[in-house]
């Protein structure tokens, strides 16, 4: 059953994961206003870029929607007097600038739609939430055996889902959770395949993951009814927050979050780890493994929105591992969130950067040896290890599970070489940005190199030496062709071939022979008494020879 025929018009596959990057380039004044013209800049590339206009007002309108995080942000005060003058200006423009790199660089406030409306509102104009409603309107229509009980507003982080409390009329009791989610840039299977994968997610009944009890997907869409926690996800009890609040509020500064028991650690990682070695083993790619994605019944972890990568939804980690070329398959992207969500588990709180090559003191001494071989900077670049050799870690190896049967997931041939495809299509996708991103980081590096002061210094340094070099070699030259020019082996003046040799004296001869030969004076009588005049005592000789040669033509 579809619920919507047809794709959004104009609709855009925009990776919401990738970072917006925003600098003030200048200011105008008008006439009772300061606008500021930011750069915004979509990922690496410089070619992906626009300027948006702001006033003071639309910064403190943005503020006031994410002080629910509770976190203070450095907006500049406002200012009722004197807010046109220059100095005050470019003063204010400084402060505004630290206002957007700190909440550009906090992840969870970069990736709000409140954020992305304010640096790009040409593609987060939209009215989600109207939109969700429509195709759920249209959903309930055709199955009128569902209700909507009220909408669970900004639960999650995703910009592009929605979520709605629904039950079913057949059991009045139970609750439920209705997702509706736009399919995204990852999405690499077809129309047909999809249903076909999401008919087996619906099918399945292992312990690890969370009843998927019906999906319905379109070509811009998708909508899934799971059953709904009250205790909500494994992040919200870490953070001792209610699950229907707000996910800026619950999760950007949680006060009271406490990481867990060694006990609850090695029973849960395990129980994570076999989780996704159900699904390798079964070729299903996940590959959105986070402490919001598990939900704890009974003590036993089962895994939320397995569906995501399906349906083509960037990972929330994305810009994190895209970082590390080595982390370039489904298996290891899953390796590397699971090593996220044990440092979470284990601290209470995720880890502020990646690598982590320095841990706070803690007494599992296990627990650190298996962050160090996933999130150090060593592990980053060499690669992840795998899911089997993290089960037979010393942190794992020893849980006893409550189900010892071997599970699986038996996937039809023809979806299962589907989903083989996709996966390598996304691998691809993945591989073709960390190629650009690692070509960007070189060249900005090689760029702040070269206009660094050490290398100035250097440069000048060089230019110097091949300045002093080069005045040496000059001289030099001069010197030899001066030598060349006056010395006894220096090019001769042109000679007459029938002029008359002169007679050989002794101690000239050599002088004679090659500096003063007989030329025709007629000709030469302007040039060859000077060369010979300055160059050896021939001069005597030359007069006499000279005025001979007169007599004997006169």
């Amino acid at each position: 059953m579809s619920f919507l025929e047809k794709p959004v018009p104009g609709r855009l596959l925009l990776d919401d994961t990738v970072p917006l990057n925003a600098v003030i380039e200048t200011s105008q004044n008008l006439q009772s206003h300061t606008e500021y013209i930011i750069r915004v800049q979509r990922g690496v590339s410089s070619d992906n870029s626009w300027q948006v206009i702001r006033r003071y007002s639309d910064f403190d309108v943005l503020n006031s929607n994410l002080m629910v995080c509770g976190i203070t942000l450095p907006l500049p005060p406002k200012k009722l007097i004197g807010n046109m003058d220059r100095e005050f200006i470019a003063e204010r423009q400084r402060g505004l600038q630290a206002y957007l790199d700190t909440i550009t660089q906090q992840p969870l406030l970069s990736s709000s739609l409140p954020v992305k409306k304010f640096l790009d509102p040409n593609n987060y104009s939209a009215n989600y939430t109207e939109i969700a409603l429509q195709q759920v309107s249209m959903f309930f229509r055709s199955d009128p055996k569902w209700e909507v009980l009220e909408p669970l507003r900004d639960i999650g982080w995703r910009i592009r889902k929605k979520y709605f409390l629904v039950k079913n009329k057949e059991q009045l009791k139970e609750r439920y959770l209705l997702s509706w989610v736009d399919l995204g840039p990852d999405k690499f299977l077809s129309d047909k395949d999809l249903q076909s994968a999401m008919k087996l997610l619906t099918s399945l009944s292992t312990p690890y993951l969370c009843p998927l009890l019906f999906s319905s997907t379109s070509e811009s869409s998708a909508l899934l009814i799971r059953p709904f926690s009250e205790r909500g996800s494994l992040r919200d009890h870490i953070c001792k927050m209610k699950p229907r609040e707000s996910y800026l509020k619950k999760y950007c500064n949680p006060k009271k979050s406490q990481g867990l028991e060694l006990s609850h650690i090695k029973l849960y990682g395990r129980q994570i780890l076999e989780g996704l070695k159900l699904l390798h083993d079964g070729g299903i790619f996940f590959g959105h493994l986070h402490a919001s994605n598990i939900i704890v019944d009974d003590d036993v972890c089962q895994f939320v929105d397995v569906e995501n990568g399906m349906l083509g939804v960037p990972s929330v980690l994305r810009p994190a591992f895209t970082q590390f070329r080595k982390i370039n398959t489904t298996e290891s992207i899953d390796v590397f969130c699971f090593g996220h969500l044990l440092y979470e588990m284990t601290y209470g709180r995720p880890p502020d950067s990646i690598p982590v090559d320095q841990y706070p003191a803690v007494p599992y001494t296990a627990v650190v040896s298996v962050l160090q071989s996933i999130l150090s900077t060593e592990a980053c670049k060499s690669g992840m290890p795998k899911v089997s050799e993290l089960i037979q870690t010393p942190l794992f190896s020893d849980v006893q599970l409550q189900h010892s049967e071997k599970l699986q997931i038996k996937v039809p041939s023809r979806l299962k070489e589907a989903l083989k495809t996709a996966k390598e299509s996304l691998e691809k996708r993945l591989q073709e940005e960390q190629r650009v991103i690692h070509q960007h980081r070189r060249l900005t590096r090689a760029q702040s190199h070269h206009g660094s002061e050490e290398e100035r210094k250097r440069r000048k340094i060089l230019a110097r030496k091949k300045s002093r070099q080069s005045t040496y070699e000059n001289e030099e030259d001069l010197s030899v062709r001066n030598n060349n020019n006056s010395g006894s082996g220096a090019s001769s003046p042109p000679t007459c071939p029938s002029s008359p040799t002169p007679p050989s004296t002794t101690g000239m001869s050599g002088c004679l022979s090659t500096v003063c030969p007989h030329i025709c004076l007629l000709k030469c009588l302007s040039v060859f008494p000077l060369i010979c005049l300055s160059s050896c005592f021939c001069a005597v000789y030359l007069s006499i020879s000279v005025w001979e040669n007169i007599g004997q033509t006169v």
